[in-house]
């Protein structure tokens, strides 16, 4: 049985990401992972430090390889710890090591990674609607996935325009 191929999707706050992922696990009748985080900072009394990133990464990660466990092909990943990373290095200036190390450790087949190109939607949880800093997010990931050597789509449009994108995109490496 080959591989299961991990596809990440990545980018900016309110850009989209999950609602492509659940439309994609949807579409390929796959798992999905969804972000840790979410669920953490809700149940949370208080702001979040740096030691909860470190808590956040060792659940997702558990999460995704509970997931794994039950996909046929492809797994489908709201997220990974670049994300953390991100976030992480801009509010604290520092990553956690174990992150690190976790970041040279695992592999996934394709980044999608969405756009800016949609409108902002309020959510308690998301801290930068301000179009600089979310510009200044996207260009964080481009340079990640640009640097990856892992192959990365750019998604954008409107909803159904991003799923074509990203279906087009997942086939091309299921084909590899």
């Amino acid at each position: 049985m080959p591989p299961i191929k991990k596809v990440v999707i990545i980018g900016p706050e309110s850009t989209g990401k999950s609602t492509l992922t659940q439309a994609l696990a949807n579409e390929f009748k796959e798992p999905w992972v969804e972000e840790f985080a979410r669920p953490y900072l809700e149940n949370l009394d208080r702001e979040y430090r740096y030691s909860d990133l470190l808590e956040i990464a060792k659940g997702q990660l558990e999460l995704e390889d509970q997931r794994e466990k039950s996909a046929k092909e492809i797994l489908f990943c709201d997220t990974n710890l670049y994300v953390i990373k991100v976030w992480s290095d801009h509010k604290f200036q520092k990553t956690d090591p174990w992150i690190l190390e976790q970041l040279q450790k695992r592999s996934y087949d394709i980044y999608l990674l969405t756009h800016i190109d949609i409108p902002w939607e309020e959510d308690p949880l998301r801290e930068h609607p301000q179009s600089f800093m979310r510009g200044y997010f996207y260009e964080q990931y481009l340079q990640i996935v640009s640097n990856s050597n892992v192959p990365f789509a750019i998604i954008q449009g409107n909803p159904q325009e991003r799923l074509v994108r990203a279906i087009g995109a997942i086939k091309k490496i299921m084909e590899t």
